[in-house]
């Protein structure tokens, strides 16, 4: 199926869950190979056809194939469901609610269906979680929803809104930790928003401060921290900043060298940011 509220239904009325199938039929190389290998295959129809409904969201760079309601409807679900790359595949209840995530799998249709249904143990703690909860009372209740909650990969977290507004009312004194994380997240989301409005209005000392105000607002440590200075470090680099780069290169390091970022940071800097500076010492 390729519309979204249409598939939400039928997965509903058949109580099934949907794989939707985030995709670039004409231009993704491991789309048309996941295609070819898993998803024309008999074994994957047949071993997915009891528990799931298939929603194909294409994002061709032939629009033509697509209809302009269609092509629409998939902007907005990349958006709502933040897409990064492709193919991705999610695996949703019936509401639309992800409680899985994955993509290309070596080993053929039989292993895909094997893969999906480990996948699917998920969403099976989660909804023992939330029904265990729905017994309870105020901030036993709480953690319940909490438990099923983090059964679902963080980044679709906040979409189980109504299941995070029952835990905020019922932990008033935020013993789950959840109401703090979602001040820390809409914080960045909001941060996002003023940086980009910033930047197209080419005021990039104004984000930089916005970035220090960030940081020292929200206490951020660790690799929140180093995630923030490397978003500053990128928007000096653009000013060719150089002098100052160094240093928020070496404060992003000093928070933890051994994290990700950190040993990224530090590579970046030996590398890719001594050519950048001495190619522009030398002109």
């Amino acid at each position: 199926m390729h519309d979204i509220e249409a598939a939400k239904k039928k997965a509903a009325a058949e109580n099934k869950d949907l794989f939707i199938d985030f995709t670039g039929s004409d231009w993704c190389g491991w789309c048309i190979k996941l295609n070819e290998e898993v998803f024309q295959h008999d074994p994957f129809k047949k071993g997915i056809a009891d528990d799931f409904i298939l929603v194909e969201l294409d994002y061709p760079r032939d629009k033509s194939k697509l209809s302009k309601e269609t092509i629409a409807q998939n902007e907005m679900l990349r958006e709502k469901y933040q897409i990064q790359g492709y193919p991705t595949i999610l695996l949703t209840d019936a509401d639309g609610r992800p409680y899985a995530k994955t993509g290309y799998q070596k080993g053929g249709p039989e292993s895909y269906v094997k893969h999906l249904g480990e996948l699917q143990k998920s969403k099976e703690a989660r909804d023992v979680a939330f029904k265990k909860a729905m017994t309870l009372d105020g901030v036993e209740k709480a953690m319940g929803l909490y438990a099923g909650l983090k059964e679902v990969p963080e980044d679709y977290q906040r979409l189980y809104s109504k299941v995070i507004e029952d835990i905020i009312e019922n932990d008033p004194e935020d013993k789950t930790g959840l109401k703090a994380a979602k001040a820390t997240r809409d914080a960045k989301i909001e941060l996002e928003k003023q940086l980009q409005t910033a930047m197209s209005g080419g005021d990039s000392a104004k984000a930089i401060t916005l970035i220090d105000t960030y940081v020292t607002e929200q206490k951020l440590e660790g690799e929140a921290k180093q995630e923030a200075l490397t978003i500053k470090i990128n928007i000096l680099l653009i000013n060719k900043n150089f002098d100052v780069v160094e240093k928020v290169l070496n404060e992003t390091i000093a928070v933890d060298p051994e994290s990700e970022i950190g040993k990224y940071v530090a590579n970046f800097k030996k590398t890719g940011f001594k050519k950048m500076k001495a190619q522009a010492e030398k002109k």
